[in-house]
């Protein structure tokens, strides 16, 4: 019988046992900090653990592909090549000229798996868009969660179903001709199961989420590769198309060479051998063109970051809201609209201090800013989750979408939001751990107190009723008015791409007139007005799509899209 090879980074151990059963393994020194035991008969399916000098406690494998019970318990073998994949045509998915959309699998539907997301994936396919954005799926401790407080990255969320489920998932969009992109977070770890530091020099620091890695201290090497064989993993052996990079501001990292640069130049050789586009996307909140910049000319070579400036100009624009971080947004469409970053080198109200670098109109393309009316951050981490509807009315949504989708960024979509979703999206966790539980309750009741509200006001994030008043109703699809928000989603999805004005990329032909509430994009030969105001506005040209009702007037709170009529006529 063959013997199985099991290998564990743990520098600072003096001695390492595998844990199979009730039987411990000596393990052996091999060098760099690795520890090695062969076992026959130890394939696929078989539960094991680390213990770690005299200590007989049993850890989890820091790289495990497997939690069946949870991040406290073992590790199980998984075999990757035993999957069946139905995907050996897909050929991929560009990020130029996609549509994002963005969900959730414990909240996408009543049962928060990846067997039933994958009967919805049609829907998406009849909506028009191109990549599916999953929110973090790596194990985190409890069942319900956001997934940002994962703690074994390797290892796919067991109550959504595991490994072989998400691959299926993936495997089912591809068969569609949808790419994924899945949310990854690397620049920190869950407060429950993070038992990386027990191995080695992992942790250096803290974020205000958890420990953070050690990216550039002794012992870093083995933790960068970490990082990146990590994210190698989701590209090759779940045939991901993308990943979403968490606030990679919080990577704390002084090396010549960036972590992020590092994981760019591996993608994309990565990308060379497997024959497919593989996109990184990052989360920032630095307003750096560097992050994007190709590698030649001195940047990180990401391939897209989130644009949270547009989000927020927007947000003001059709709300009317200016509190915390809007308020610097009032009046700025204009301005943030035709450049992507609104703070660039510029002051910010909210950090008090100045903030950001200009990006150069002439070689960024647009596609490289990932923009959306809402997302999981700006609708979760209000203090009641509220969509945007909870607001304004579907129809000035509906002028916000025709501005996103017709403008020269990347655009993406919030699970839901192509009907207006009634269902808000709120803050939850499931911590198992009662006085972890009871933290998370009486912080996130203590962060809302400072500006106003009641502790009765803010959802308990550990109550299950959190969980189920944050998932979708589909069945809202059935009710005409919901209906017709996501009819008009679908037109202005196929209108950009049928005109390829409106995915134009290039910002130096991009410029945006407001005046009395009127916004107008200028798309080459097309016109985008959407009438933010209280008077009613003239419509110029042939319309290609519009609002209900609207002819050659264009009333408050509706949009159109027009053929801009010629020099001369």
């Amino acid at each position: 019988m063959d013997a199985e090879v099991f290998t564990v980074w743990a520098p600072e151990a003096e001695r390492v046992r595998l844990a199979i059963g009730e039987t411990s393994h000596e393990m052996a020194r091999v060098g760099g900090g690795w520890w090695r035991a062969e076992v026959p008969g130890c394939g696929a399916g078989t539960d094991y653990a680390f213990q770690l000098d005299d200590d007989d406690t049993h850890l989890p494998d820091p790289r495990s592909q497997w939690q069946p019970e949870g991040v406290h318990g073992p590790s199980r073998r998984y075999e990757h090549r035993a999957f069946p994949w139905t995907d050996a045509g897909w050929t991929g998915r560009a990020l130029p000229g996609s549509v994002i959309y963005e969900l959730h699998i414990g909240t996408f539907t009543e049962e928060g798996t990846f067997n039933r997301a994958i009967e919805h994936l049609d829907h998406l396919v009849d909506l028009g868009v191109d990549l599916v954005e999953v929110l973090p799926v790596n194990a985190f401790d409890g069942d319900a969660g956001w997934g940002y407080d994962g703690v074994l990255w390797g290892a796919v969320h067991q109550p959504y179903g595991g490994p072989d489920a998400f691959k299926r998932f993936v495997d089912a969009c591809h068969a569609r001709g949808l790419g994924v992109v899945l949310d990854v977070v690397y620049n920190h770890l869950g407060p429950s199961g993070a038992y990386l530091d027990r191995f080695g020099p992992y942790f250096k620091g803290e974020t205000i989420w958890g420990p953070s890695l050690n990216l550039d201290g002794p012992g870093s090497d083995e933790v960068r590769r970490y990082v990146i064989d990590n994210a190698m993993t989701w590209f090759r052996e779940f045939h991901v198309d993308g990943l979403r990079l968490d606030a990679v501001h919080a990577l704390h990292d002084e090396r010549a060479t960036h972590l992020l640069e590092e994981l760019a130049a591996e993608t994309d050789a990565l990308s060379t051998a497997l024959g497919r586009p593989l996109t990184l996307i990052a989360e920032s909140d630095l307003n750096d063109p560097k992050h994007t910049r190709p590698r030649a000319a001195g940047g990180f070579g990401l391939h897209a970051q989130w644009c949270d400036d547009v989000h927020h100009a927007l947000h003001v624009a059709l709300t009317g809201e200016t509190v915390g971080y809007y308020a610097d947004f009032d009046g700025a469409l204009k301005q943030t609209l035709e450049n992507a970053f609104f703070h660039a080198g510029t002051w910010s109200s909210f950090r008090e201090r100045t903030h950001g670098r200009p990006l150069d109109r002439t070689v960024t393309p647009g596609h490289r800013f990932v923009v959306c009316l809402q997302n999981h951050d700006q609708i979760g981490n209000r203090a009641v989750g509220d969509r945007l509807t909870a607001t304004i009315s579907p129809a000035r949504l509906l002028c916000g979408a025709a501005l996103l989708l017709c403008s020269p960024y990347t655009p993406m979509l919030f699970m839901g939001e192509e009907w207006a979703a009634t269902t808000p999206w709120q803050f939850f966790a499931s911590f198992p751990d009662p006085d972890l539980a009871e933290a998370v309750r009486t912080g996130r009741r203590r962060e809302f107190a400072a500006h106003g509200w009641g502790a009765g006001d803010i959802p308990d994030p550990v109550d299950p009723a959190t969980v189920l008043r944050s998932t979708l109703h589909w069945g809202e699809l059935a009710d005409p008015d919901h209906r017709a928000v996501y009819d008009t989603y679908k037109a202005l999805i196929a209108l950009r791409k049928a005109h390829p004005a409106l995915s134009d990329p290039r910002l130096d032909r991009f410029t945006v007139e407001v005046a009395d509430g009127l916004v107008t994009l200028h798309r080459g030969p097309l016109r985008v007005l959407a009438n933010l105001g209280k008077s009613p506005a003239a419509v110029p040209g042939e319309i290609l799509l519009a609002a209900p009702g609207v002819s050659g007037e264009l009333p408050p709170d509706t949009f159109a899209v027009v053929s801009a009529p010629s020099a001369g006529s």
